[in-house]
C-alpha cells in the first residue's frame, strides 16, 4: 500500500466540489487516511513548491492557493501515487481527459481543482510538510 498527498485547491472548495472529488478517489479503491480543511500560509507553500520558487508562475500560484480554504488529504491505496495522477488528469484542465477531476472541476492550468504528488519521493516529502 502506498500513500500520497492530494490538495483540493481553493477553486474547487469555493465551488463546493469537495465531496464529489473525495467520492471519485474512494470509488477508485483509494482511502482517505487523514484530512483537514485549512488555510495555507506562505511558509508551507514555499516548502511545498520549493522547486518552483524561481519560476515566473510562482507568485500567482501562491496568491491563488492563499485565496481560500484548501483540503489536504493523505490518500492510501495500491499504487496510490500513479492512480491519483491518473484520476486527476493532466495539469491543464483544458487538456485533461474527459471524466478526470481536472476536466470535471478545473478551469485552466492553475485553477485546476487539485494537486497530487508527482512521485513517491515527492509524496513522502509533501506528506511530511503538510502533516505538521
Amino acid at each position: 500500500m502506498e500513500r500520497t498527498l492530494v490538495i483540493i485547491k481553493p477553486d474547487a472548495v469555493k465551488a463546493k466540489h469537495v465531496g464529489d472529488i473525495i467520492s471519485i478517489y474512494e470509488n477508485n479503491g483509494l482511502s482517505i487516511e487523514n484530512m483537514k480543511m485549512m488555510y495555507a500560509n506562505e511558509e508551507l507553500l514555499k516548502k511545498h513548491y520549493e522547486e518552483h520558487t524561481d519560476k515566473s508562475f510562482y507568485p500567482s500560484l501562491v496568491k491563488f492557493i492563499l485565496s481560500g480554504k484548501i483540503v489536504v488529504m493523505e490518500i492510501m491505496g495500491e499504487d496510490a501515487v500513479d492512480k491519483v495522477r491518473e484520476i486527476n488528469g493532466v495539469t491543464d484542465s483544458m487538456k485533461a481527459e474527459k471524466g478526470t477531476v481536472r476536466n470535471l472541476y478545473g478551469t485552466d492550468i492553475q485553477q485546476n481543482a487539485v494537486h497530487g504528488s508527482a512521485n513517491s519521493d515527492d509524496a513522502k516529502r509533501e506528506l511530511d510538510i503538510w502533516s505538521r
